[in-house]
C-alpha cells in the first residue's frame, strides 16, 4: 500500500476520529459514533482505500535525488 493521505488531511482524520470515539465513549453520541475508528485508522496508517477509487492523493510527492 502506497501512502495517499498526507499533511493536514492526516491530522484532521486523527482529530475527528478521536473526537467521535471520545464523545461516544462519554455517552454524548449514540453507537454510530464508533465510526470514528475509520478516520482514526486511515489517518494513522496514511492510506485511505477510497482515495484510489476516486483518483485522489493528498500525500506530497517526493522529489527524486
Amino acid at each position: 500500500m502506497k501512502n495517499n493521505v498526507g499533511g493536514i488531511d492526516k491530522i484532521l482524520r486523527i482529530v475527528v476520529g478521536l473526537g467521535l470515539l471520545g464523545a461516544t465513549a462519554a455517552g454524548m453520541l449514540p453507537a454510530w459514533g464508533w465510526i470514528g475508528i475509520v478516520p482514526l485508522a486511515t489517518g494513522l496508517l496514511g492510506w485511505c482505500p477510497l482515495y484510489p477509487l476516486l483518483g485522489m492523493n493528498t500525500c506530497p510527492l517526493k522529489k527524486p535525488e
